[in-house]
């Protein structure tokens, strides 16, 4: 009898020490997703605007810009990455317009919107 108590006892043991080492996975994975999630967060971050002089934008960007604002004036220039954007007021707004090194306009934006969502102010 003692032989039997003995082997169950160890089964139970057996499906102890799976479950455990289940469970060790699980939290090993989970926890490999969070840090590589910071991580990536940490890189966007990184990635932001940086104001730039005009004397710092090629001149089809400009060129690109001064088109866009027509009956408005440019205010600022940023640099996004390999991008640039020309923040333009129009009728009391401000726009960010975002164009490649040729000036070809990528995409328009509210910069007053975008700015309140990052906690900036202009």
């Amino acid at each position: 009898m003692s032989s039997q108590i003995r082997t169950i006892l160890q089964k139970q043991q057996s499906k102890t020490n799976s479950m455990k080492t289940k469970n060790l996975f699980t939290v090993a994975a989970v926890s490999a997703g969070l840090a590589f999630s910071v991580t990536a967060q940490a890189k966007e971050e990184k990635h932001e605007e940086q104001t730039i002089n005009s004397s710092d934008v090629p001149a089809a960007v400009q060129q690109a810009a001064q088109a866009e604002a027509k009956g408005g004036t440019i205010v600022r220039w940023e640099k996004e990455g390999a991008n640039f954007e020309a923040v333009i007021e129009k009728n009391g707004k401000q726009i960010g317009v975002e164009m490649d090194a040729n000036g070809k306009v990528l995409s328009k934006h509210n910069e007053a919107k975008e700015h309140k969502e990052k906690g900036a102010k202009y």
